[in-house]
Formats: C-alpha cells, sequence, structure tokens
C-alpha cells in the first residue's frame, strides 16, 4: 500500500518532467536558449557539482539559514514562553512585538546595510527577524491555548509552576510551536536567496544573479530547484521531529 501511494505521488512529477523535456526538444516555445530542456540542466547541474562552484555557494546559504534560524528561533520560543506564561511580561512586550511584527523581513535590509554593513552578518540578522516572530507568535498562542483546567488540577495535585510548565504546558503548546518553526524553515530560504541577490556576492542567491546577467537559464533553474529541494526537506524535517515527539499525546 505504501509503495502504491509513493508511486501515484511521483506519477505526477514524473508526467510534469516529461512533458518539460518533450516541450523543449520539440521547440513547441518559441525560444529554446530561454526554455532548455531538463536534460540540459541536469547536465549543468552536474558540471556545477563537479567543478564546486554549486556546493561552495550551496554551504554558504546552509550555514548562514542554520545560524540565523536556530538563533531567531530559540529566542523566540524563549521569550514567547515568557510571555505566554507570565501575563506581567506579555502586557510589556506584546505592544513592541505587534508593532514590528508586520514589517518584511527584507523591509529591514536597507537599514542593517546601513547598521552591520554588507558582509555575513547581514544575512543572518535578516534570517533571525523572519524567524523570529512567527515562531514567539506561534509560541504564545501554543501556551495560551492550553486548557486551562489541566493547569488547575496540576496546581491541585501539588505540582509547582515550573513543573507544570516543564510537563503540562510546554508538551502541549508543542504542535502549535512547530508549526511556526515549520512553515519558517522553509521562509529562511526564500529570504536568504533575495538577500543575496541584494547584497552578498556570495551563496545561491548570488549565483542566481550571475546566472541572470549571463543570460544562463539553465543555472537559474539548477538553483531554483536547489532552492525548492531545501525548503521541502527543512519543513519535512520539522514535521517528522513533530510526529516523532509528540505522539505519546496525540
Amino acid at each position: 500500500m505504501n509503495r502504491l501511494k509513493f508511486g501515484w505521488g511521483i506519477l505526477p512529477v514524473a508526467i510534469f518532467l516529461a512533458i518539460w523535456e518533450g516541450v523543449s526538444r520539440l521547440n513547441l516555445i518559441p525560444g529554446h536558449f530561454f526554455f532548455p530542456p531538463l536534460s540540459t540542466v541536469m547536465q549543468e547541474f552536474y558540471y556545477l557539482i563537479a567543478n564546486g562552484v554549486l556546493t561552495d555557494n550551496f554551504l554558504r546559504s546552509l550555514v548562514r539559514v542554520l545560524i540565523g534560524f536556530s538563533a531567531g528561533s530559540v529566542a523566540g520560543i524563549g521569550m514567547g514562553i515568557m510571555m505566554g506564561y507570565k501575563k506581567t511580561v506579555n502586557k510589556a512586550l506584546y505592544p513592541i512585538i505587534s508593532l514590528l511584527y508586520p514589517i518584511p523581513a527584507l523591509g529591514w535590509l536597507p537599514i542593517l546595510m546601513l547598521w552591520v554593513g554588507i558582509g555575513e552578518i547581514l544575512p543572518i540578522m535578516i534570517i533571525f527577524i523572519c524567524s523570529f516572530f512567527p515562531v514567539i507568535y506561534n509560541t504564545i498562542t501554543g501556551i495560551e491555548s492550553v486548557d486551562k483546567k489541566l493547569i488547575k488540577a496540576a496546581k491541585t495535585l501539588g505540582a509547582s509552576d515550573r513543573h507544570i510548565l516543564y510537563t503540562v504546558i510546554l508538551p502541549l503548546a508543542l504542535p502549535n510551536i512547530f508549526t511556526g518553526l515549520r512553515l519558517e524553515a522553509g521562509m529562511a530560504w526564500r529570504v536568504i536567496i533575495a538577500a543575496e541577490m541584494v547584497a552578498i556576492p556570495t551563496g545561491i542567491g548570488a549565483l542566481l544573479m550571475r546566472a541572470e546577467s549571463l543570460i544562463r537559464v539553465d543555472i537559474i533553474i539548477v538553483c531554483l530547484m536547489v532552492l525548492s529541494a531545501m525548503c521541502f526537506l527543512f519543513e519535512r524535517f520539522f514535521l517528522c521531529l513533530e510526529l516523532k515527539l509528540t505522539q505519546k499525546w496525540r
């Protein structure tokens, strides 16, 4: 049964790739140079890996995403726990968070370029901002959605506030927290590409811009395929981690 489901999931992708190759080979779309066949794209993918260009730029983007996303997520979860659990902290910080959250992550790019300059810290800070605000909101929502009767029951049984937080509130808030992590794991890659295209000379985004200036559509498609794969893998990782950690009480 699982193999059958997997086959049906792969079939539409295989059909799409076959149509792509056939349309390009038969010149059904004007401008063959601007719509290379899949085989040409995969050949260029191999060349970019063989000469180290794709690997080097990918690793630079990956390190930036991991650092920025990890820092933003840890800060968002930590502050979200404080704001969700302590009403006084929530009242003090929520207005500030509400004012800053609507600003798109890339909207900070011009002012950060002036504050920190163009360097490795710039894309990391952009990803930090991109990850921090959604994660903190999902963490607060998860904590506030915990059934108050369960908390009251734990207190009646003599549990301390810290014990209630770690054994009742956080486990029940995990699905919401992981929702924020899963969504922002993919968004971090979208943001880093945009930041590198604008201000950073290395990374997948920078490689995209160089390919555009050279009118290398095959390289552009390779970069987009890498971006798509990483967004998918990051999101699936957090989905699998969520299911593993929360399966006991789902």
